[in-house]
Formats: C-alpha cells, sequence, structure tokens
C-alpha cells in the first residue's frame, strides 16, 4: 500500500509539474491566452491536472479501485498535450533538431487520445468500485480496448501541424483524406464507448443499493452541470473549446462519490442544479424571442437587447420558485406542502383508513415503503421496505400506540428535517387513529370473549343439569310411581320410598342453589354488596394452618345503586383475594376497603411477610379477566406492608 501511494503522488506530481511547464513555455514563446486556447494549452492543463489530481486522491485512500490510477493515466495524457504544443513551438523557435521536434509533435498528438478513448470510458464502466456491473461487461471491456487505438490514430495521424510552419509527428500518414469513412467510424466508436459508460451507471443504479445510488447521483450531477454548461455556452458563444473547462467536473464528482458519498444531501443538490438548468433554458429561450419580437419593433437605437434583458430579468424572480417547487415535487412529492399532505391523510382516514393513509403518505413523499407497526406486527402497509428505513414514534395520551416507518428514498442516507416536519405534523392524528383501531380490536376480541364465556357457561349449565339434576327428578318421578303403586298393598315400603324421595328432591334442592350460587350469589339479593362482603368476612377467621385472621372492612355506610355485572364482579374478586389471603399468605390481619367515587374501586391488603413477586395462577388471571371484561383495572402484586389486590370498575358497563 505504502509503494501504491507514493506511486500514485509521484505521477499525480508529474502531471501537475508538466503542467507548470506548459505554462512557463506558453508564456516564454508569447503566445496570447487565443493561442493558448487554440492549441488547446490551457484546456488540456485544466483537465490534466484536474484529472491527475483526484486519481492520485483515489489511488492514495483506494489503491485496490483501479479508477484512481485510470484517471491519474488520463490527467498525464492530457498534461502531456498541454507541455508539448509550448515545447514544440520553443523548439522550433530556438532552431533544435527536425527530429527532436518531430518526436516532440508525435508526443503532442497521440498522448491525449487515449484518455478520451480508452481510459474515461474504461473509468465509467467500472465506477465506483473498480468492477463491471456483472461477468457479462467483460467483453464490453475488451472490446473497448481492442478499440481504443483506432480514435488515437485518428487524432495523432493527420498530417495537419499544430501550427503553420511547425513540423508533423512520426507516424502521420499522407493518405488520411482518403479513408475518411474510418474515421467516421472512429468518431462513432468513441461516442458508442461514451454511451457504453452511461448504460453501466444505470444498470448500477437500477440494482445498486442505497449507498451505491447516493454515489452514483454525484456523477449525474457532474454530467447534468456539464450539459448545461456546454449547451448554452456553444448555442451563444459558438466557440466549443471552452466548453472543455467543465469536464474537470467529473473526477472532482468520482473523487467524492468514492472517498466522502456523504459530504452533501446529494438529492437536494440535484435538484437545485436541475432547478437553475432550467431556469437557464428558460431565459435563454425567453431572450431570444423577445430579442426576435423586438427586432420588428423596436428601433436599434433604443436598444433591443438591453430591453430583453430587463424584461428577462424581471421574469426571472416569479419563475424560479415555480421551478423550484415543479422539481421538488418531482424529488420529493409534497413535502414542501404540508398542508397538503395533511389534507391527503386526514381524506384517507375518513374513507379507507390506515390503508390508505400510508398509501397517501408514501404517493405524497415519493418514498419507497411506509408502514404504520404495532408491538403485535404491522396495521398497515405499502410498498417493499428498504434496507435503510426511518422510524416515527406515534403516542396517544403520552402513551406509545405504533410506529410509522418510512422507507428512505433510493440514494439518501436518512429523511431530511422538511420530510420529518411533515411526518410529525401527520403523526398526531394517525396516532388518533392507530389508537381507535386497537381499540376496536380490544373491543372484538372482547366481545369474542364474552360470546366464549356466555357459550361455556350454558354448556356447563346443559352439562350440570343433564348430569346432576336431570338423573335426580327423574328417579323421583320413578320412586313416586313406584310408591302409588304400593300405597294399598305394602305401607312399610311405601314410606321407605317417600323418604327416599325427600332426600333426592333436597339433593335437587342443593343442585339447584349451587348452580344459581355460580350464576350470581344470593347473599348479594339478600344482603346487597357491602353486606354479603361482612358475611364473606366474617367466614375468613381462620387461615388454611389454623392461625386466627383478622378481617377489617373499610366501606362506607351504603353505595348506591350499582349494574349487577359490576355487583358480582366486585364481590367475586373481593371474595377471592380473601380466600388467597387465607390460602397462601401467612398474614395475621387484612383489611377490605371499598370507595365509590367516578368508578368502584376495591383494595384488599395484608401483613403477610414478603415472599418475592407473585406468580400468576388461576385465581389473579380470573380476577383480571372479570376487569377487564368490564373495562376496569387490576393490580395486584406484593407491596411493602405485604400483599396487595386492587380493581378499579367504571359504574357504567359498557
Amino acid at each position: 500500500m505504502a509503494v501504491g501511494r507514493a506511486l500514485s503522488s509521484g505521477l499525480g506530481a508529474l502531471a501537475v509539474a508538466e503542467v507548470g511547464l506548459a505554462v512557463a513555455f506558453t508564456i516564454g514563446v508569447g503566445w496570447s491566452w487565443q493561442q493558448a486556447l487554440n492549441a488547446f494549452v490551457v484546456t488540456n492543463s485544466v483537465i490534466g491536472a484536474a484529472f491527475a489530481a483526484c486519481g492520485a486522491i483515489i489511488a492514495w485512500h483506494r489503491p485496490r479501485n483501479p479508477i484512481g490510477w485510470l484517471f491519474v493515466a488520463d490527467g498525464l495524457g492530457h498534461a502531456t498535450t498541454a507541455m508539448a504544443a509550448p515545447l514544440l513551438q520553443v523548439l522550433h523557435d530556438g532552431g533544435a533538431p527536425v527530429g527532436l521536434q518531430r518526436l516532440v509533435a508525435t508526443v503532442f498528438a497521440y498522448s491525449w487520445p487515449w484518455s478520451i478513448g480508452l481510459l474515461l470510458p474504461l473509468a465509467l464502466v467500472l465506477f465506483p468500485d473498480g468492477r463491471p456491473p456483472s461477468p457479462r461487461w467483460r467483453p464490453v471491456l475488451l472490446v473497448l480496448v481492442v478499440t481504443a487505438p483506432l480514435f488515437v490514430v485518428e487524432l495523432g495521424a493527420t498530417p495537419q501541424p499544430l501550427t503553420p510552419g511547425l513540423p508533423t509527428g512520426y507516424l502521420t500518414v499522407d493518405w488520411y483524406d482518403q479513408v475518411a469513412p474510418l474515421w467516421i467510424l472512429s468518431e462513432v466508436r468513441t461516442l458508442a464507448a461514451l454511451f457504453v459508460g452511461i448504460i453501466a451507471m444505470v444498470v448500477r443504479y437500477r440494482r445498486g443499493d442505497d449507498v451505491l445510488r447516493r454515489q452514483l447521483l454525484w456523477l449525474v450531477l457532474a454530467t447534468i452541470t456539464t450539459v448545461g454548461f456546454v449547451t448554452p455556452w456553444s448555442l451563444v458563444t459558438g466557440t466549443p473549446i471552452v466548453v472543455l473547462f467543465a469536464i474537470p467536473l467529473i473526477p472532482v464528482a468520482v473523487t467524492i462519490a468514492i472517498i466522502r458519498h456523504r459530504l452533501l444531501d446529494i438529492r437536494l443538490v440535484v435538484s437545485r442544479v436541475v432547478t437553475w438548468l432550467l431556469l437557464s433554458a428558460c431565459v435563454v429561450l425567453a431572450y431570444g424571442v423577445l430579442v426576435a419580437v423586438l427586432d420588428r419593433f423596436v428601433s436599434a437605437q433604443l436598444g433591443r437587447s438591453a430591453v430583453a434583458t430587463i424584461v428577462v430579468a424581471l421574469l426571472v424572480a416569479p419563475v424560479l420558485p415555480r421551478l423550484q417547487r415543479l422539481v421538488d415535487r418531482a424529488l420529493y412529492g409534497d413535502r414542501g406542502d404540508p398542508a397538503r399532505v395533511v389534507s391527503r391523510v386526514g381524506e384517507q382516514l375518513a374513507g379507507p383508513g390506515l390503508a390508505g393513509v400510508v398509501s397517501a403518505i408514501r404517493t405524497a413523499l415519493r418514498v419507497p415503503y411506509v408502514a404504520v407497526h404495532t408491538s403485535d406486527g404491522p396495521l398497515a402497509e405499502d410498498g417493499t421496505a428498504p434496507a435503510e428505513v426511518a422510524v416515527v414514534p406515534l403516542e396517544y395520551g403520552g402513551a406509545p400506540v405504533g410506529e410509522l416507518r418510512v422507507g428512505v428514498r433510493p440514494g439518501e442516507g436518512d429523511l431530511g428535517a422538511a420530510d420529518r416536519a411533515v411526518l410529525g405534523l401527520v403523526a398526531a392524528p394517525l396516532a388518533v387513529a392507530v389508537h381507535a383501531t386497537l381499540l376496536s380490536a380490544q373491543l372484538q376480541t372482547s366481545r369474542e370473549r364474552i360470546v366464549a364465556a356466555q357459550e361455556e357457561e350454558r354448556r356447563r349449565l346443559r352439562r350440570d343439569l343433564h348430569d346432576g339434576l336431570g338423573p335426580t327428578l327423574t328417579g323421583v318421578a320413578l320412586t313416586a310411581d313406584a310408591a302409588t303403586n304400593l300405597l294399598g298393598t305394602d305401607p312399610a315400603r311405601t314410606r321407605s320410598l317417600l323418604a327416599a324421595i325427600r332426600t333426592d328432591v333436597r339433593t335437587a334442592i342443593t343442585d339447584v342453589r349451587r348452580l344459581v350460587e355460580n350464576l350470581r350469589p344470593p347473599a348479594l339479593d339478600e344482603l346487597g354488596l357491602l353486606g354479603a362482603l361482612r358475611q364473606r368476612a366474617e367466614h375468613l377467621a381462620w387461615r388454611a394452618d389454623g392461625a386466627a385472621l383478622h378481617v377489617r372492612l373499610d366501606v362506607p355506610d351504603e353505595v348506591p345503586a350499582l349494574p349487577a355485572a359490576v355487583e358480582v364482579a366486585a364481590y367475586r374478586i373481593a371474595t377471592e383475594a380473601l380466600t388467597n389471603v387465607v390460602r397462601h399468605s401467612g398474614a395475621s390481619g387484612a383489611v377490605l376497603r371499598l370507595r365509590c367515587t367516578d368508578d368502584l374501586d376495591v383494595e384488599i391488603t395484608d401483613d403477610g411477610p414478603l415472599n418475592g413477586p407473585w406468580h400468576p395462577g388461576v385465581g389473579l388471571n380470573t380476577m383480571r379477566e372479570r376487569a377487564a371484561e368490564l373495562g376496569g383495572r387490576f393490580d395486584a402484586g406484593p407491596s411493602p406492608t405485604g400483599g396487595r389486590v386492587h380493581v378499579s370498575l367504571p359504574l357504567v358497563v359498557p
């Protein structure tokens, strides 16, 4: 690596030295600026220095990437040509041997064509990682290398001297003009080579990830800028030589793409460049039209160009923001118009729901993927998730309800501030919609559980009636028939049968009471909620190990009329909690508190020892389910003073 860095630095320095010699020789021969331009000294110096410097930087940081070395060679070719042009004039004016002059002329003619015909197309095909887009491109590289000498010979073999009076190179041919079709083929080949490089970039962009696309956008920026500079300059001035000054943008862009592709928000830069290019095109067009119109109606003394310039300048101010909005909308959607995005989201919330919302956000912001996720998974999504996904939290009432996940646009590392500002506005109504969706799902789940519980209760009642009470009553009927038949012939046997009937009826009454107790405790109807709780507390005066347990009630003198479901749930939860105290707590005392304000709050605490966290069993799960069925809140676990069970039930049953 050290040898590679030293070599790249040395070659880059050599190219810069050649440019310095080119400037010195140009000044020495007394060439004017225009003469230096016509001899391509200035343009080759600028292009050579740019390619050599950028290539040396790439080779220093990425010595295994051939693009750096291709650029160094490209820069050396241009720099050598830039130096050879004035050097040839110096040798000619100084009377140097003709052979030496022809050698320098040959170097001048054959150095720079390799840069345009081979090195630059190869770099474009290999950009940015130094490898072809796929193995199928290797024959293309071979064709580029094999056909490159044709373009070099076309430009080097011409018998025309650099300037009149100077000698030509050694490798010139007198029959150059006789094979003109061959040179046309050479020009077509060179254009095709550059076009192949563009196709390679398109293929990479379509197949590449976000990092690769960001790198390619830098080269796209340089290409757009170069074309935007070359076209109007050529149309206005008609001097194509000067437009070569835009070519150094290409190695600069490639260097940034390979070394520091995250230097700027490249999509934003491309947006601004496209806007100014469109504006420039509009200005040139408007200027030309106005000059043509004024040529018919305004005299030359008034200055047609001056009037046209003033009018065009006045038109630029309103046109620029409109053009910028058009370009931004093409690249970023409606993020510059948050009200429009929020309006779209509102329309979808009132219609299709979350599926329409994510689709509207994706369309409005021109992003590849939008989804709404909760802890249970995605609620709605649209598009295909890229590697980079930004997350916007959704909160309702200060509590998280989900996430809005937005895919980052190709070529970007993250969403911009404008995108996040729009998503921040959308997040609030979207969080409300997500909360409503979750509540709806919970309500549906609760309804399904209630229906399932009702069906299970019916099944249990049927089983108890069929297997318990049914056979008992059937036996009573059969025994009564037997007693009737024996009434006149065997009174003693009849009395025995009637006694059996009495026993069976009592058993049936017990079964009926048990069934009724499971449906609704009779104590609630006989004593009310407070009386039933007092009765139950009196029955729980002893622990399972025989130790005494003092249960104290902290309840009001009376409570208002409660819904039957709330009354049953409060009684069942309180009695189950007290039963758990008796069985498991090891406490000597317990307190049952009941308050009725906006909700019915029931709390059972004990002074038992702390035995670590509670593990939910059937009892705790049943209490929690009873509270959830009514939309209440349930909490149970150890406390600093013992155990605690608390439930809050709404007074209005949902």
